[in-house]
């Protein structure tokens, strides 16, 4: 990723210089065909990955270097590696990989005060990221010991927090960021804000933690950064602005103005179809005795399935008690009706009694990759091995892969829809339409009496919903509307709500400050 990193020159002001951050937090999922894939590692598979990556990636920004004539002044070798250190040759490897492709400006590594010990590298300066005054003291302390008199740098200022399903929307008081800030720039280290603009975890794109529990990340990555997820001003951005601007002493220029916001009349949704109904219409799916974890099914030109859902399907003639590994929701189905749901707290689940031969069916959502923690490796989707009932493992299974990207939804033509039954059954898909006037504007939707699913706007995914919280609205930008009839097409997993409301405020859940 790119971020731009304020800096102070002596004898001149404040500008604002471009750092490239070189960053392996989000892997592709085709990595993980391998079995044996050791990610961030000197793993022979994930190192071949790298340097292909590095060929083409290191000839566009080798030119752009500053001594080269262009605005590239660092490079950081990798992102908080000393938290997870599996391999101590990795690191080196990175820097080496990076140096022998023309990379001559300052190389930097970034970690927190749990991976600051772990993560230095010989002949790269080490910076840090943290949230507290408190923390500072590693400026002054640790990194004077490994590294002698060098410039000082909070690569990451933590302006707030993100959320994860299930929990509080994280926020940080504005005039304690103020007073860190200002502690930051007092003790003679640079600062970069993380996160300035925090944004949106659009579509299927959010990632997770696990350490001892697996928690996902919301669609908002609103994070209570400096400008909101839609770009709005916050108390936080009046007051670093009017701090900065009284270091550099120079008027500042007003800011821009901001994008109007809207609400918009609810959407109705008139036509419903179930996924039972929708699978006749997708292609044929996967036969195989086993099941195949999503990274490892034939489809999009044998890379795999990288996001979205997965559903399995097989044959069974007794009741019993079901288990396996579903990674990361699996949502069970005797024929079409749903009987619960299979997770990483919840292995097990008695299939009710049945008669003769009766279709078994598991919707497995990925809620997103795990960026931070100790389980990067083992981030394969869907069904992970065997599935068995009373200890038997199941066989000869048939898999539809439901990536659900703009080629999916075109298979369902208008004749495919019906309309809306009253008692619907599910999962299903709802269609409906968004009256835009001649302006289009910025809003925010509320799905308030719908459960759990995901949003398309004109073939956009804007993200996931659920009313476990804290996220209540999704964010869709103007630029995503057209003046007219908008399509709105929600997938909904278990109950659907009357409408879509839409407005001009968010509202991203139960504050929570940061301690």
């Amino acid at each position: 990723m790119t971020t731009w990193t304020l800096r102070r020159r002596p004898g001149r002001t404040l500008g604002f210089l471009l750092l490239v951050v070189l960053s392996f937090l989000v892997l592709r999922s085709w990595l993980l065909q391998d079995s044996g894939m050791k990610l961030r590692t000197t793993y022979k598979g994930f190192t071949e990955a790298v340097d292909l990556y590095f060929d083409h990636l290191m000839s566009r920004v080798v030119p752009l270097q500053y001594k080269h004539g262009g605005p590239v002044i660092a490079v950081q070798v990798e992102n908080e590696y000393g938290s997870y250190n599996k391999d101590p040759a990795y690191m080196p490897y990175i820097k080496k990989a990076l140096e022998d492709r023309g990379i001559i400006e300052l190389l930097l590594t970034s970690d927190n005060k749990d991976g600051l010990q772990k993560g230095v590298v010989h002949g790269v300066l080490a910076t840090i990221n943290l949230q507290s005054q408190q923390e500072l003291q590693l400026l002054s302390t640790f990194l004077f010991s490994v590294q002698g008199i060098q410039p000082k740098m909070v690569m990451e200022y933590w302006t707030g927090w993100f959320d994860s399903w299930g929990g509080p929307h994280n926020i940080l008081d504005s005039s304690e960021v103020l007073e860190t800030v200002s502690a930051i720039i007092d003790s003679g280290s640079s600062i970069n804000l993380y996160m300035f603009h925090g944004g949106t975890n659009f579509g299927f794109i959010n990632g997770a933690m696990h350490f001892h529990e697996y928690k996902s990340d919301v669609t908002s990555y609103d994070y209570d950064a400096v400008l909101t997820e839609a770009g709005d001003y916050t108390a936080k951005y009046s007051k670093l602005r009017d701090f900065f601007g009284s270091v550099s002493g120079i008027p500042l220029p007003p800011p821009p103005d901001l994008l109007p916001k809207m609400s918009y009349e609810p959407v109705t949704p008139s036509y419903y179809l179930s996924l039972w109904d929708a699978l006749k219409y997708m292609e044929e799916p996967i036969k195989s005795e086993k099941p195949i974890n999503m990274e490892n099914l034939p489809v999009n030109n044998g890379n795999g399935q990288a996001f979205g859902y997965i559903l399995y399907e097989t044959t069974i003639s007794s009741s019993g008690i079901l288990s396996g590994l579903v990674c990361d929701r699996g949502q069970v189905f005797v024929n079409s009706v749903s009987i619960g749901f299979l997770d990483y707290q919840t292995m097990k689940i008695i299939i009710p009694r049945i008669q003769g031969y009766t279709v078994l069916r598991i919707l497995v959502e990925n809620r997103g990759r795990v960026n931070y923690g100790n389980n990067i490796d083992n981030q394969r989707k869907g069904l992970i091995g065997n599935l068995y009932l009373d200890n038997s493992p199941l066989k000869n299974f048939r898999i539809y892969s439901l990536d659900m990207k703009k080629s999916f939804f075109q298979r369902f033509d208008m004749d495919k829809w019906s309309t809306v039954p009253e008692a619907p059954a599910f999962p299903a898909f709802f269609l409906g339409g968004l009256s835009v006037g001649l302006s289009p504007a910025d809003t925010f939707l509320k799905l308030e009496g719908w459960e759990k699913g995901v949003v398309f706007i004109n073939g956009q995914n804007l993200g996931r919903y659920w009313n476990i919280g804290p996220q209540e609205t999704l964010y869709l930008p103007g630029a995503w509307l057209d003046k007219g009839i908008n399509q709105v097409i929600i997938f909904e997993e278990t109950m659907a709500g009357p409408l879509v409301q839409s407005t001009d405020i968010p509202y991203l859940g139960r504050n929570q400050y940061i301690n």
